[in-house]
């Protein structure tokens, strides 16, 4: 008979079901040779520093630093039910081999580790090493079994984690608390954190404005000079070049390969699942981990990007099988470079994070929001990151209009490559991201004149250090004065996502033919009136309102408008609208 602890209950059921064990028990699972357990997590944990010595219970700065000579452990509160469960499995009788089925990391390593040593297990352990919890996953995980002892150095690297977490935490946190009169806490990691945070307030407090000028000149494209440090000579600059005929000075084209993009681990997920969706990376990781459980996608907590040889043959069917289930990528043509994703040696403990045969339309139709948004962004990677490259043809060209340099930038598609499933996936987001504006330049010849041009001014204005948020966004409000002490969990700042930042505009009846769904509009806000600025937007949809106002005449719609804000917005300013 053989013990097999699993880290989570769930993970236990899916690794008993495929190992047909199923006869229920109080904590366990069992079969006719296995016995399926589980930890709850951590059961076990360091010892606080009054097991060593009781005088520890109280903070006194002379007794620190506290450093064990010999480490404890003790049993979590609130586990002690299955830690029983698990000392009875682990030291019974007829239990000859034990199965560590934690998660194939360092913490999972870590708590099998300390409950096998609690319980005073002194049985053979094997070790199960799997990155999905689908039937033939596991299956083969059990075919290749390897010795516990080969874990040893991942074992010893999370313990050791632990240990200088408990040494700074308990010194630090009694030494600081003391020194000051009240509790301040102090973290390996917490510690350093706030102190990025607090260096970033200082940039930002330090930080002086400069406004800046660029003349602009449309001349059948775009064309813009370098900056100038005042109006006056911006003006000047304008009126020499306005109404004028610009020469062209010089011509640089490129050919650009752009190579597709790596698959995600979990950090580059987490952070395109808050530029996209506005996801913290504490959400992003609990929908990976609920995917994961669910048998739709490999195991979460990775820092590879590729994939290990063995799952090669295995890719061009799953590629094929996630083409078909995303409704947007029907139709396109697949490209299937598998090698461009395999790499042995950049995969440590788990290979990248990947979709698994599991999904399916109807599979991805019953997730929830959140879980399918993630889904999908593992699926629309996998299929750009084994496409073809994207290539383009880019031109700059410089303008001499009275003496004076300007430069147009621009590029034409040769091949869309992966961008193409990028493109049809972002269409499928609405305007939720949208692409810089890329204006096309005309053949043309170095001496060739073109014009006259229309000359402009743009202001802008350096912008300070952003602060670190989980959700990049436009401040909606500052929630709390400088100076003020705020308690645990009183709002700072209110963040809103940019993409959710909309303008909202009245529109009659009568002029409902001219504003179409689609349409570039132009947006002056009410703090820059006095500039020629001005920022473009796009028409998104258009409702009709139920007029409460017994005073209105005619029906009304509401038009919203999508753009990009800048440092400058803030919500519930005010705009002008110029439609075409």
């Amino acid at each position: 008979m053989r013990v097999i602890l699993a880290e989570k209950p769930s993970v236990a059921q899916s690794i008993a079901a495929v190992l047909g064990v199923n006869q229920k028990r109080n904590g366990y699972l069992q079969g006719e040779n296995d016995l399926v357990s589980w930890c709850i997590g951590h059961l076990i944990e360091l010892a606080p520093p009054e097991i060593y010595d009781a005088r520890y219970a109280k903070w006194r700065r002379e007794d620190l630093p506290i450093v064990p000579s010999a480490w404890e452990s003790v049993v979590s509160d609130g586990t002690k039910k299955q830690f029983s469960v698990l000392k009875d499995l682990l030291n019974r009788t007829d239990v000859d081999e034990v199965v560590c089925a934690t998660d194939a990391g360092r913490e999972g390593e870590l708590i099998f580790r300390m409950v096998y040593e609690k319980t005073g297990c002194t049985k053979p352990v094997k070790r199960l090493w799997i990155s999905s919890l689908e039937e033939s996953a596991i299956r083969e995980g059990f075919r290749s079994l390897k010795p516990g002892t080969a874990y040893d150095a991942l074992y010893r690297a999370a313990l050791c984690r632990a240990q200088a977490d408990w040494l700074v935490g308990i010194n630090g946190t009694r030494l600081y608390s003391r020194l000051y009169g009240t509790k301040l806490n102090v973290g390996r990691v917490m510690t350093p954190t706030l102190a990025m945070v607090v260096q970033r307030e200082k940039e930002i407090a330090a930080f002086q404005v400069e406004r800046f000028y660029t003349v602009q000149l449309s001349c059948g494209f775009p064309a813009q000079s370098g900056r100038i440090k005042t109006r006056e000579e911006a003006e000047r600059i304008r009126a020499s070049c306005h109404c004028k005929k610009a020469a062209v000075k010089q011509i640089e084209r490129r050919q650009k390969k752009e190579k597709p993009p790596k698959l995600y681990d979990l950090t580059a997920l987490q952070r395109d699942a808050n530029r996209i969706y506005g996801y913290t990376a504490q959400q992003t990781l609990d929908y990976a981990q609920t995917l994961y459980e669910k048998k739709l996608a490999t195991y979460p907590r990775t820092d590879s990007r590729f994939l290990t040889h063995d799952l090669r043959d295995r890719l061009p069917a799953l590629i094929e099988c996630v083409a078909q289930v995303l409704p947007f990528a029907s139709g396109l043509p697949l490209a299937v470079h598998t090698q461009q994703v395999i790499r042995d040696e950049k995969v440590s403990d788990h290979h990248a994070i990947i979709p698994t045969q599991n999904m399916t339309r109807e599979a991805l139709a019953q997730l929830p929001m959140g879980e399918r948004s993630i889904l999908t962004l593992l699926a629309v990677r996998l299929l750009t990151a084994t496409g073809e490259p994207c290539e383009t043809d880019e031109v700059t060209v410089t303008l001499d209009c009275e003496g004076h340099d300007f430069t147009a930038k621009g590029s034409t598609v040769r091949q869309m490559g992966y961008r193409m499933f990028e493109e049809t996936f972002r269409g499928s987001l609405g305007s939720r991201e949208r692409k810089e504006q890329e204006y096309p330049i005309p053949p043309l010849e170095i001496g060739q004149i073109v014009g006259p041009a229309v000359a402009t001014i743009r202001e802008g204005q350096t912008t300070p250090p952003k602060r670190y948020t989980d959700v990049e966004g436009i401040v909606a409000s500052v929630d709390a004065k400088k100076g003020a002490k705020v308690e645990k969990g009183d709002a700072l700042i209110t963040v809103y996502p940019k993409d959710e930042i909309q303008i909202e505009i009245l529109i009659s009846e009568a002029d409902l033919p001219t504003i179409r769904v689609g349409e570039t509009v132009s947006i002056e806000f009410n703090w820059s009136m006095e500039h020629e600025d001005r920022q473009e937007g796009v028409i998104t949809s258009i409702s009709y309102i139920n007029q409460t106002d017994e005073n209105a005449t005619g029906t009304t719609y509401k038009a919203y408008i999508n753009f990009e804000p800048d440092e400058n917005i803030r919500l519930g300013m005010t705009a002008i609208v110029y439609a075409q």
